[in-house]
């Protein structure tokens, strides 16, 4: 069974950086996408950050480009996001999730608020 675990998160100040690890239980066998998606209150869920298991094609929104970077590790089936010049904007739950033969898979989610 697939089960992406998030840690990391907490308060940070604007333009501070944060890093998220995500443990994806189940290993990375058939796994080909793995991803972050944030969720503000009141907001839909969105997508900020994908990988592929092979080659490691990264994709951004266009929210959170040039200032955060995702990142795998497959020996250690694990899924990085590092966060850089924080905004408040930013400030939400932020979810790992994996793709496993076209069945997404969702982590709990981690908050991150970020202060003015």
């Amino acid at each position: 069974h697939v089960q992406p675990v998030e840690s990391g998160g907490g308060l940070v100040h604007a333009f501070g950086s944060l890093r998220f690890a995500c443990s994806v239980s189940g290993g990375f066998f058939g796994i080909n996408v793995l991803g972050w998606y944030r969720q503000a209150p009141g907001k839909q869920r969105d997508v900020v950050a994908t990988i592929t298991r092979d080659g490691g094609l990264t994709n951004y929104s266009d929210s959170v480009k040039d200032r955060f970077t995702i990142s795998r590790d497959n020996a250690k089936n694990m899924v990085y996001l590092q966060m850089n010049s924080l905004k408040p904007e930013d400030t939400a739950v932020y979810v790992c999730t994996a793709v496993r033969f076209g069945v997404s898979y969702w982590g709990q989610g981690t908050q991150v608020t970020v202060s003015s």
